[in-house]
């Protein structure tokens, strides 16, 4: 009885202080994708060492909410899942907007031809049909709206599609060709009334579009491939007077973003849709895209948008690794410094600076995070798939996409890019509160959204080789984890 005397209250001491150990440690899940080999891969085990890096959530901080994440439905993309098997079609549809999967919850699309499609076409190819009685869609039947409805049926919770023209048919242009040149004033109730017909043949397809953006790159491509041009005051004048009206009139809910272009000259354009009330009546938002730099995200820019209209959308609309062709099933080669985009070769001498070569993972993670931490609410990403030459593409420009296939032999390789990606649409659900943060580590990049369901989900880059020790603290809680180099993790923290 004496021994029991003793143990007893020792017992006691150790349980309270166990409970209280676990009451004060938060309860996460962590997933890692890393240059070792993780793609996703959840992690369980943290050996006890010495901190480093402390890093603190301020979820009383509350900045943007998030619109969603995703890629971009391409006739390229689509045509080459028609030539895939059955199982690896679904596969990659599964990967991309299923529970197993990326879970995709902002994608895009593009109106008439683009690049990553088979040839040039328009859906108004009758010359002067300024009434579009002749405006059809079936371009779209065989691919595009197959793969949309494919994704549509295993999406629990659906997803926005942004659609965006490249060009006009040339016949309405003032130069007559699919490349470059401007919209005739003449045509600019008919180009509007073409928006109008297309959101209604696809509501007629069961499909609602979301968004436009009014023109991709009005600032041109450098006369390569589809482009029609805009100054800031021209598109201003294009939506406040053509575009907003016609799809009020015509009784489409669908939101409309300006310039859709890099974000170095993002403030002329911001300062030109939002210089009035009338103005920035039909805006309900801006796109960015990524090519001014492959390591800068621009955050005064930015920040700079933001600030000029706080209530509008910040979405990054266009990104990929371009000017690539893929590296098939090397995961090694996306995490090591050896690609280069267009700048690498034919940026002016004073941008030069901005186009050294990168890793395609360190670009992705970079820019992603860098945007959440600037006001950006939603990011898309270019085609989801692409073949082992970085096509199909009428015009040669090859680019690199997250998932590649070789159709010939019913092969499919999802690169480290895919798994980049997954870390913040699977997690950073539609509607999610970026939350404020304090970082001990200037050299790891950190992000984090709290989710409708009061999940707190944080996303780490660790860009360089060594590994790192990290406590995380939120509401008195804490829990100590490691993150490997050269690796982006996620932390799910549950209540």
């Amino acid at each position: 009885m004496k021994i029991f005397k003793y143990i007893l209250p020792v017992f006691l001491v150790f349980m309270i202080m166990s409970c209280t150990k676990n009451q004060d440690q938060l309860n996460v899940e962590v997933y890692e994708t890393s240059a070792s080999g993780n793609q996703l891969t959840r992690i369980t085990e943290f050996p006890s060492e010495k901190k480093t890096v402390t890093i603190k959530l301020l979820p009383d901080e509350k900045f943007q909410t998030i619109t969603g994440f995703g890629g971009s439905f391409t006739e390229s993309s689509a045509s080459l899942l028609n030539r895939l098997s059955k199982e690896k079609r679904d596969k990659i549809i599964e990967a991309y907007f299923g529970e197993s999967g990326a879970k995709y919850s902002l994608t895009r699309t593009h109106m008439n031809s683009c690049d990553f499609s088979l040839s040039q076409y328009s859906y108004s190819p009758v010359v002067n049909d300024m009434e579009l009685k002749h405006f059809s869609i079936d371009e779209d039947r065989d691919d595009i709206i197959p793969m949309i409805k494919d994704a549509m049926a295993v999406s629990k919770d659906g997803f926005k599609i942004l659609s965006s023209p490249w060009t006009a048919v040339p016949w309405m242009k003032d130069n007559n060709k699919w490349v470059g040149g401007k919209l005739l004033p003449k045509y600019y109730d008919t180009w509007a009334l073409f928006f109008s017909k297309y959101a209604t043949a696809y509501k007629n397809e069961g499909i609602d579009i979301w968004g436009f953006t009014v023109e991709n790159e009005p600032l041109g491509n450098g006369n390569n491939w589809e482009s029609m041009h805009y100054t800031p005051d021209e598109m201003t004048n294009f939506v406040q007077h053509h575009l907003g009206p016609k799809l009020e009139l015509d009784g489409h809910d669908v939101k409309i973003l300006g310039y859709d272009q890099n974000r170095e000259h993002l403030p002329e354009w911001i300062d030109s849709q939002y210089k009035n009330e009338e103005a920035s009546r039909y805006f309900d938002g801006t796109a960015v895209h990524w090519y001014a730099s492959t390591y800068d995200y621009f955050p005064e820019e930015l920040q700079y948008a933001h600030n000029k209209a706080p209530d509008k959308y910040l979405i990054q609309s266009e990104a990929c690794v371009d000017s690539e062709i893929p590296k098939w099933k090397d995961d090694a080669w996306y995490w090591k410094k050896e690609a280069t985009d267009w700048g690498w070769d034919w940026a002016p001498e004073k941008d030069k600076k901005f186009h050294p070569k990168y890793a395609p993972v360190n670009r992705y993670a970079r820019d992603i995070i860098g945007c959440m931490n600037n006001w950006v609410d939603g990011w898309i990403d270019w085609n989801m798939v692409l073949d082992t030459q970085g096509g199909p593409n009428w015009f040669k420009n090859w680019c690199v996409a997250p998932v590649i296939v070789d159709p010939e032999k019913d092969e499919v390789y999802f690169t480290p890019i895919y798994y980049t990606l997954s870390h913040f649409s699977r997690f950073i659900r539609p509607e999610a509160l970026v939350i404020g943060i304090e970082n001990s580590d200037k050299d790891l990049m950190v992000t984090a959204a709290e989710n409708l369901d009061g999940s707190i989900v944080v996303v780490l880059f660790n860009e360089g080789k060594e590994e790192k020790n990290i406590n995380i603290e939120l509401s008195g809680k804490s829990i100590d984890i490691k993150i490997s180099g050269q690796a982006i993790q996620t932390i799910v923290i549950s209540n």
